[in-house]
């Protein structure tokens, strides 16, 4: 509705009509294009998994996200090493590799030493294919050393999903029962007092040493004047 003596609203918005508006019309096409495409690298680098290499659990960024888990870029050196898995090998077979992180906390490489050795044992290597080149001395190598049987070569098939995919550990709440000890406490006054015996640790530990020292000169004076 117009108040008063203002202007009509007579806003032209269907001038240019094609240049202001997107349509999506090519949504099937590209949703098959992905498609195809997915078979095709699935095809290429057959009977590799399609998701790629193996991505290391970490912890997300600053306080408010700590609480998730995700993939990270790849596992540390050490954590290979604990694995007891060759940095410079651990590309061929899968692995992906980050020499910058670093391990901050024991839980977290514990967690991805378990999951470099849940990998090993479920991992599958084949020969390499003849006619490869040394990168180094460029002479073809013959074949790679690998563990797998002929059964289990034969029974491989390609893993199409996520390489043993991330999931969010869920904690569970635990109910009590309000009593009524809980109900005369204050949490504000016990945070309150841990905070203010936090702050004055360092004054009440150089009024101790004080107190200390004067009474040891008090004592030399009294024996000084017997």
């Amino acid at each position: 509705m117009v108040k008063n003596n203002n202007v009509i609203p007579n806003a032209h918005f269907k001038k240019d009509w094609q240049t202001r508006v997107k349509c999506w019309f090519n949504q099937p096409a590209r949703k098959k294009r992905r498609r195809l495409a997915r078979q095709a690298k699935a095809a290429r680098v057959a009977p590799r998994p399609v998701a790629g290499a193996l991505r290391p659990v970490v912890r997300c960024p600053t306080i408010k996200y700590n609480m998730r888990v995700r993939a990270g870029r790849g596992f540390t050196l050490e954590e290979l090493k604990t694995a007891g898995i060759n940095a410079k090998e651990a590309g061929n077979i899968g692995i992906a590799v980050d020499h910058r992180r670093r391990n901050k906390n024991v839980e977290t490489l514990q967690a991805n030493v378990a999951r470099l050795k849940a990998y090993k044992q479920r991992l599958v290597l084949f020969p390499r294919r003849s006619g490869v080149k040394n990168k180094r001395n460029g002479k073809a190598e013959s074949g790679m050393i690998f563990t797998s049987s002929q059964e289990d070569m034969q029974n491989a098939t390609q893993l199409k999903g996520e390489i043993m995919p991330i999931t969010q550990a869920v904690n569970t709440i635990e109910f009590v029962d309000v009593t009524d000890e809980m109900k005369e406490s204050s949490a504000y006054l016990q945070m309150r007092g841990a905070r203010n015996k936090a702050r004055t640790i360092g004054p009440k530990a150089k009024a101790a040493i004080l107190a200390a020292e004067a009474a040891k000169a008090s004592s030399k004076k009294k024996k000084k004047k017997k």
